[in-house]
């Protein structure tokens, strides 16, 4: 199980700050919530950056079972 942490948008389309979902990659954790939270989250993952260890993770990378991930939405600030 990868253990998932919610930021900013993805926290609020979540309704959550993390959860557990069953994945061996990056386009499967996506899917993954997406089907779990819908719409709102499918929008906020296409303009996020999923991070883990502190390393940008990309399309189809493989991740460890006992991987965290964080969603991290674009942030507005100044």
């Amino acid at each position: 199980m990868i253990a998932v942490r919610f930021y900013a948008a993805a926290r609020d389309a979540a309704g959550r700050s993390e959860c557990q979902v069953d994945a061996a990659d990056t386009t499967s954790l996506q899917a993954a919530l997406a089907a779990r939270f819908g719409e709102p989250m499918a929008r906020v993952l296409a303009v996020s950056s999923l991070v883990s260890a502190g390393t940008r993770l990309s399309p189809d990378d493989p991740l460890p079972p006992d991987a965290t991930v964080d969603v991290l939405p674009p942030f507005a600030g100044g």
